[in-house]
């Protein structure tokens, strides 16, 4: 395509103003009109594409299962929610499966498919976790932190792994040093971390928490644990499953509070059972019963979510009575700012990539595009 001519628009710092945009080699090459740029609706807003950094998977596929189809499939299925960047999102399995999962994606993103949702790279969920804080992950696959294990990940991802979560109090420390130095975020999640050891993470270089209040030690007023840990380290982003399931309105306004508009992140941790019906769906080789808006376990445990991007920020702003434009940068600004992306996602900036959402004010999503494809229409 080549941009959208006399469209409402939002630009960081401006807000959503009347304006146009010309793309270029799926660039966006300036805020001049083209006459053969499309029109929109009035009631229509391009906004950034939306950035999901924690997802495993939707519409009956998952990112371990080890086939380049399943990764084509979520990636085509998100493109309806906005969302025009992920990462493909494993979990604590086997090391052979693992490689497998690992090494699909690999040779997915290395085939440079121009359908579906542009993947960035990889988001290693476990196996270095906390088997007190397993939630849905297998808890016989669980090992310690090691950084000779991850370079072998790595080395089977073909290098492209972006994110990993991990519960540090388990040998994480040298991990997390690893992890900073090769620009990859390291993310501490899955955790009995108490709060003195979040702290230490953060010297570290962890600047994430993957599903915070989920999967992790919890606030109390003789231990803050890492949901305080994670409050009170500013420089730490902050992911928040936004389904209004996994964490109550308050606790989501506390979170707020705490991290403030610039350090929240929003995910989906979406699984297979994603845009589908009520049923009995798997999860890392687990049964996982959905009904609603719930996806557990027999035991109960929540086991990701069917949350949707756009159904995210629509939440958020109905919980925080906050502007689009700031539930907006909590899907996009944020993510890319985490992932070290933001000089080529985000916003809507000369030279970034072509990377948008159409949606009306209700979060409803008429049109995605990524790289200057277009993956999505209504």
């Amino acid at each position: 395509m080549k941009g959208f001519k006399n469209v409402n628009i939002y630009i960081e710092g401006k807000g959503i103003v009347k304006g146009s945009v010309t793309l270029e080699n799926g660039k966006i090459k300036s805020f001049e009109e083209n006459d053969e740029a499309l029109t929109l609706d009035e009631n229509l807003i391009v906004v950034p594409g939306f950035i999901d950094k924690h997802i495993h998977g939707a519409n009956n596929s998952d990112s371990m299962y080890p086939t380049q189809k399943d990764i084509a499939n979520i990636a085509k299925t998100i493109a309806s929610e906005g969302v025009a960047t992920f990462l493909p999102t494993t979990m604590t399995q086997t090391e052979e499966n693992i490689d497998l999962a690992l090494n699909n994606i690999k040779e997915y993103i290395e085939s440079k498919p121009k359908e579906g949702a542009y993947v960035l790279g990889i988001h290693l969920e476990g196996p270095f976790i906390s088997k007190l804080f397993k939630g849905a992950q297998v808890e016989s696959c669980i090992v310690p932190c090691d950084v000779e294990q991850f370079k072998h990940y790595q080395n089977v991802s073909g290098n492209h792994i972006k994110q990993v979560t991990l519960a540090y109090e388990e040998n994480g420390k040298e991990l997390c040093n690893y992890l900073y130095k090769e620009g990859i975020v390291a993310s501490i999640g899955h955790t009995n971390a108490t709060s003195d050891q979040v702290h230490e993470a953060k010297l570290n270089g962890v600047t994430s928490a993957t599903h915070v209040y989920n999967a992790m030690k919890g606030l109390h007023h003789r231990q803050a644990g890492t949901v305080g840990g994670v409050f009170l380290e500013d420089d730490i982003y902050a992911e928040l499953i936004c389904d209004l399931v996994h964490v109550c309105p308050d606790a989501i306004r506390v979170l707020y509070k705490a991290k403030g508009k610039n350090r929240v992140c929003l995910i989906t941790d979406g699984i297979e059972s994603k845009h589908l019906p009520d049923g009995i769906y798997k999860l890392g080789g687990q049964d996982v019963i959905v009904k609603g808006k719930e996806a557990r376990l027999a035991d109960g445990t929540l086991a990701g979510s069917t949350l949707k991007m756009n159904d995210a920020i629509r939440n958020i702003i109905s919980v925080l009575n906050i502007p689009l434009t700031e539930a907006i940068d909590l899907a996009t600004i944020n993510p890319a700012k985490n992932l070290g992306i933001f000089d080529t996602k985000g916003s809507i900036a000369l030279g970034k990539d072509a990377d948008f959402a159409v949606i009306d004010k209700d979060l409803n999503v008429y049109m995605t595009v990524s790289n200057g494809n277009i993956i999505y229409k209504k």
